[in-house]
């Protein structure tokens, strides 16, 4: 298992091809939604509460990304930090 915490809430990560199987997510300031894709396909589109954060386990294999994971930038405007855990 590796880590990466997103140095931007937007864009490829940079990870390239692997197995999403946690992530731990920081709302601030109002609810936010976090939209991950692969080529274009939305693989995990998730919505947080106002100012809370979130330890979000994904089970089995986790979620496989093909190329990179791609953060979906126009869902992110109060998602103030991101740390996959992946494979």
């Amino acid at each position: 298992i590796r880590t990466l915490r997103a140095s931007s809430i937007s864009g490829n990560q940079s990870i390239g091809r692997c197995r999403l199987r946690q992530m731990y997510v920081t709302c601030s300031g109002g609810a936010g939604r976090l939209t991950l894709r692969n080529s274009g396909v939305t693989l995990l589109d998730l919505d947080f509460t106002t100012g809370s954060t979130y330890d979000v386990y994904i089970p089995d294999e986790g979620i496989l990304f093909t190329t990179d994971i791609h953060i979906h930038a126009a869902t992110t405007a109060n998602i103030t930090g991101v740390t996959f855990m992946y494979s």
